[in-house]
């Protein structure tokens, strides 16, 4: 039993470590110059979920039940996704206004 609950811990922090390293990195691709870095990690969790997606489709069924239970699987499997996309336009949004502001105080010294 005490095995049981050791091993639980010990993988509930390592993916808790993922996801922190997940979401600095993120931060830090988004704070590039470059708007493209950015969007490789929402870009990339959108892919899998279309493959989450494609698993699904894969059973063949035409039915009402089946187009919700497809519609549930994208939205569940695309918040990271937009998580992702959230991190993304709020570092780029802070970056812009820096950029602005700047560009204001290098209009004040002419």
């Amino acid at each position: 039993m005490a095995i049981a609950s050791q091993t639980i811990a010990v993988v509930l922090i390592f993916w808790l470590a993922v996801l922190v390293g997940g979401v600095v990195l993120q931060i830090f691709l988004s704070r590039r110059e470059s708007r493209w870095p950015g969007l490789v990690l929402p870009a990339l969790t959108f892919l899998y979920s279309l493959l989450g997606l494609l698993g699904i489709l894969g059973y063949g069924m035409h039915t009402v039940q089946f187009a919700l239970q497809a519609f549930v699987t994208m939205l569940m499997m695309n918040i990271p996704t937009l998580v992702l996309l959230a991190i993304y336009f709020a570092c780029r949004s802070h970056k812009k206004k820096a950029a602005e502001l700047d560009k204001m105080n290098i209009q004040d010294l002419d």
